[in-house]
């Protein structure tokens, strides 16, 4: 496949018929098939600004449009859905193949047709979480988060408590109306279609939001990492089961939650799933790396690679087992986090450590006095990392960022 050399940053999805259904995932076969796009837009009047994230500030063009007509004619395919990403200048469709032949098969036709700029099979992804010393804090669950112990949390709040950052989540729904999520959640978008998740739905992205920036000395449940750190939430996965943490994504719904995070402008993302290698995915992930954006991802197996094996991704495990080579560790079993309808609950699993490790890096942000890009910020957890566990020592990384400057911010305090 060709890559298009020149990879346009201001990631932006708009446009297209409506969203891809998610859940069930599809019986037929579907594929991502990508064509070069070079939009064409009519000039705006003399004086006006350019077009706003909403739907109408980067669009299909007409030669894309026809290739994707004329590949679906020529290889037998149905459209059932296609958008353009313009952090790729690029233009995807996603094709369903009814006739019984295998995804292998039509892919290794589209490899060499010269119209074809990406093809490949829309993929699934999981989350990756299974059920399950006093300081002054007024939250009354704060003494069964062992976690914030264990990494030394409270001195860390001392310090930073993640102000000024905001954080991109790509998971399921959130329950924004949970009483210790109180301002914490600044916008939420969706990219999964039907009606809105119900707030029993939002299990897993709320126990995310939990962990990273739950409200400290509110008199209410439990303190986050970074409990002043604002968190903007992408849907792009969606509950397997009812009053289970189990949660997928696909290829389609991930890219348009990717792009629109990029296009966010915010610091530092969160993906706490795995799924397989994906080079749709991977493009946005690394247009984001070039452009300083930190990505944190829950380590899995090795027939998971994405998002951990992509160079500059942030890979968090459980420090409770051993760590893949060049992960962060930090606690993933039995942790104490929210749960929709102002619950709460224990959770485990890489997608908690992940979590974790994306407010650790919350707190260093915010406490930095020059901004941190994501190389910065992988060099500053690898030397306070200790060996081989990795498990990161969050106050010898502050330590490190106040002696470079940074300021000791405004110590424990209310929402």
């Amino acid at each position: 496949m060709r890559w298009r050399a020149a990879v346009v940053w201001l990631a932006l999805l708009v446009g297209g018929p409506p969203l891809l259904a998610s859940p069930p995932t599809a019986a037929l076969p579907r594929i991502v098939v990508g064509f070069a796009n070079a939009p064409h837009a009519a000039p705006g009047p003399a004086g006006t600004t350019g077009n706003r994230y909403g739907g109408s500030g980067y669009t299909v063009g007409q030669s894309a449009s026809e290739q994707a007509k004329r590949v679906a004619a020529a290889y037998a395919l149905h459209q059932v859905a296609s958008w353009p990403i313009q952090a790729l200048a690029m233009h995807c469709a996603v094709f369903e193949i009814s006739d019984g032949r295998s995804v292998a098969a039509v892919l290794a036709q589209l490899s060499h047709d010269k119209r074809v700029v990406l093809a490949q099979p829309l993929q699934e992804f999981h989350t990756l979480t299974t059920a399950g010393a006093a300081a002054s804090y007024n939250d009354p669950l704060y003494d069964l988060q062992t976690n914030l112990a264990a990494l030394g949390i409270a001195r860390a709040q001392e310090r930073s408590q993640g102000a000024g950052v905001r954080i991109a989540l790509i998971d399921t729904a959130v329950d924004a109306a949970h009483p210790d999520l109180t301002g914490r959640i600044v916008r939420s978008h969706s990219f999964v279609s039907g009606a809105a998740a119900p707030a029993a739905a939002r299990r897993h992205g709320t126990a995310m939001a939990g962990v990273i920036a739950a409200v400290a000395n509110n008199h209410i449940g439990i303190v986050g990492i970074a409990p002043r750190a604002q968190i903007e939430v992408f849907e792009a996965c969606w509950q397997l089961a009812a009053g289970a943490d189990a949660a997928a994504c696909n290829t389609f719904t991930l890219a348009q939650a990717l792009a629109a995070a990029l296009a966010s402008g915010a610091p530092l993302v969160n993906l706490s799933f795995a799924g397989p290698a994906d080079p749709l995915l991977t493009a946005l992930v690394q247009s984001g790396l070039k452009h300083g954006v930190t990505f944190v991802g829950a380590a899995a197996e090795p027939t998971a690679p994405f998002p951990t094996a992509i160079a500059g991704v942030i890979s968090a495990s459980g420090s409770e087992q051993a760590a893949p080579p060049g992960a962060f560790s930090a606690p993933a079993q039995h942790v104490m986090t929210l749960r929709p309808q102002g619950e709460y609950d224990f959770a485990s699993g890489s997608s908690v450590a992940a979590a974790e490790v994306t407010g650790i890096i919350a707190l260093l942000l915010s406490a930095s006095a020059t901004p941190l890009d994501s190389g910065g910020v992988m060099e500053l957890l690898r030397h306070n990392a200790g060996a081989p566990a990795g498990v990161l020592d969050v106050n010898a990384a502050l330590a490190q960022v106040a002696s470079a400057g940074g300021p000791a911010l405004a110590a424990r305090g209310t929402h």
